[in-house]
């Protein structure tokens, strides 16, 4: 992807860190491919890869409740099929063609029963600008869309999100956003100007085995404030730690490994700092992959 990025990738770095891969769940991963498929999806234009299929079965324990899911990917020259089946009868399409235009990406999704959750997106690249919108399909939609431009990792943008049965916008949001090798950061007004959010990440060292993350958030009609604090230290090649604490006193961890490459377990845990009789909370991820 070339330019700078969608409005949805400002501050998605310092974000990740502090909120990827963290669960609270039991959740098991596997995933398949034929035997003439490769695992790559769109790596560079000289792909000789005609036809890949893919399967991912993802099995999810909440509580006492066991989720399940099944999803088939099919991928022929520059279109990408992505079929997806869950244990409360909901199947969902996702259609992903690039370069149907010059620089453009194309995705439609459909879902069953509730064909009224289908959307179409249309998302543009140019080397300093990029631009996407979103439309439901349903009789009266609501139109999102987004624009940003910049170069030499800064960008700024804008998004709104329009609703043609009311004839109100009922989000806007606008940002700034820095990425350099060795830091990122973000400001962002959203929610209509109610909400801003502040977040840098900066990496210790050149392969970023160590790196430490803060988020501020302010909410301007409440005056309320959420400071987060982050860091991640990759103790060897395949071994990776995480944590976070904000101000209200609540810590997580998260240890993952690296089985074999691109299998991954991953074990986490959360619990309040000022309530210990609480009982804490923990997560188990295996992601298996061929």
């Amino acid at each position: 992807m070339k330019g700078p990025g969608l409005f949805s990738d400002i501050g998605k770095k310092p974000k990740d860190l502090l909120t990827k891969d963290y669960t609270y769940d039991q959740k098991v991963t596997l995933s398949t491919v034929t035997a003439s498929g490769v695992v790559r999806f769109f790596e560079t234009e000289q792909d000789t890869c005609s036809l890949y299929q893919g399967l991912t079965s993802t099995a999810v324990k909440k509580g006492g409740l066991y989720f399940l899911d099944i999803s088939s990917v099919y991928k022929h020259k520059n279109t990408l099929i992505d079929i997806k089946v869950d244990t409360e009868s909901n199947i969902s399409t996702t259609l992903t063609v690039l370069e149907a235009l010059p620089s453009t990406k194309l995705v439609t999704s459909v879902k069953l029963p509730d064909y009224n959750a289908g959307k179409l997106e249309l998302q543009y690249f140019h080397d300093h600008a990029s631009f996407a919108t979103v439309v439901g399909m349903k009789p009266s939609p609501v139109v999102e869309f987004s624009g940003t431009v910049g170069s030499q990792g800064v960008a700024f943008g804008a998004e709104g999100g329009y609703d043609t049965a009311t004839g109100k916008f009922i989000k806007y949001s606008a940002g700034i956003g820095i990425n350099k090798q060795d830091y990122h950061a973000a400001f962002i007004l959203a929610d209509k100007g109610n909400t801003i959010k502040v977040s840098g990440l900066y990496h210790f060292d050149e392969k970023q085995k160590a790196s430490a993350v803060a988020e501020l958030t302010r909410k301007l009609s409440t005056n309320e404030n959420t400071l987060t604090l982050g860091g991640l230290y990759a103790v060897d090649a395949q071994t990776t730690v995480k944590a976070r604490l904000n101000n209200a006193g609540t810590l997580a961890a998260l240890l993952q490994h690296e089985v074999k490459p691109k299998s991954l377990v991953t074990i986490s845990g959360e619990f309040d700092t000022k309530a210990l009789d609480r009982s804490p909370k923990f997560g188990l991820a295996l992601a298996l992959k061929p």
